[in-house]
């Protein structure tokens, strides 16, 4: 650092003021004041803790239609008690930072290039030092309570892994049954053989989403709509009849051409609706699994090891598609326990 400083006009240089005398804080001269300080760290990191225990015990406890003020009492208290353990471990180490660690004011030499082997150690140097004066060592109760605080803050992060969704293995049935409408996804309006052409794909669904009770009412609404759409969600397509080649026990699966099959990857459950009409290829987005469906829905290329579900299709009395019943693979993607779960499925079948 030079003695003189340029002023912005470079006309005077202007006294290099220096640094202002160093002034000690409370805990720097009185040791009950440095206990008094470190023991309301450490209250606040065990505090942190506590609320972050609380957080797992309120997700487990607290119905999730219960209110508190009008709010959801549930999203309230976790909000509460992860955003306190969260406040109260900021706020602790900011104390200790601010009132119990190192309080020298240093000058660090600027340098234009690559700093040489002598300044590099002295960093090292200053790093060792600065992990000294921390008091990391020398304040175990401190260290211990922002540890178990850390290590608590694992916890919510494994309670709320429950809201990732059921296993798989609860989802090898869908809403289809015998005798169900297939409609549009979008307008909702049952779908004839009539309506598809040659090359057609139409994104469809069970009418069961569309359906009201005698009071007016969905009969699926809310959450249990949404999870019964995502697992339901078929394609449509129609080909020329010549160009299908179905396995044994599939020869009825369709109508004059026209398939049906699950929208959702067997790799990992991604929405599929890519369609090559001269090939009957429809592609996965997200990882390129290819699957044949005039063949069967089998793969052909990509990471997916499974065949597209088939939903078996008849028609009903006016006319129109229906699922003859649910689909007989488990729709979705794989995972380990697919085989034994299919075993069972195929048994009851």
């Amino acid at each position: 650092m030079t003695d003189l400083i340029e002023s912005p006009d470079a006309s005077e240089p202007i006294k290099n003021p220096g640094l202002q005398e160093h002034q000690e804080r409370p805990q720097d001269v009185d040791p009950k004041a440095a206990s008094r300080t470190e023991r309301q760290i450490s209250g606040m990191f065990g505090l942190a803790t506590l609320l972050m225990l609380g957080f797992c015990v309120a997700y487990v406890t607290i119905d999730k239609d219960q209110t508190f003020l009008g709010w959801s009492a549930m999203n309230f208290t976790l909000g509460a008690t992860l955003g306190g353990a969260l406040l109260l471990m900021g706020v602790g180490i900011i104390q200790w930072a601010k009132k119990l660690m190192g309080d020298h004011e240093i000058i660090e030499m600027r340098h234009p290039v690559a700093s040489t082997t002598e300044d590099r150690e002295a960093v090292l140097k200053d790093l060792n030092q600065g992990i000294k004066e921390s008091a990391i060592g020398r304040r175990p109760l401190i260290r211990n309570s922002l540890l178990g605080a850390m290590g608590a803050l694992g916890l919510p992060a494994v309670i709320l892994l429950g809201d990732l969704g059921p296993l798989p293995h609860g989802q090898r049935n869908t809403v289809w049954k015998k005798g169900m409408r297939v409609v549009n996804d979008v307008s909702g309006t049952p779908i004839k053989p009539s309506d598809l052409e040659v090359g057609a794909l139409v994104n469809a669904e069970p009418a069961i989403m569309y359906e009201t009770d005698e009071h007016g009412e969905h009969v699926l609404h809310g959450k249990e709509l949404l999870q019964a759409k995502s697992k339901a969600a078929v394609i449509v397509v129609r080909m020329r009849p010549e160009d299908v080649t179905p396995s044994k026990g599939r020869e009825n699966w369709g109508i004059d051409g026209i398939l049906c099959y699950s929208k959702i990857c067997t790799h990992v459950g991604c929405p599929i609706s890519l369609y090559e009409q001269q090939t009957h290829h429809v592609l996965c987005p997200c990882h390129q699994s290819t699957f044949d469906l005039a063949d069967n829905g089998k793969v052909i290329f990509g990471p997916a090891h499974r065949a597209l579900p088939q939903l078996p299709l008849a028609v009903d009395s006016e006319g129109y598609l229906i699922a003859v019943s649910d689909f007989p693979h488990i729709v979705g993607p794989s995972y380990p326990e697919l085989a034994r779960d299919q075993k069972k499925l195929d048994k009851k079948s």
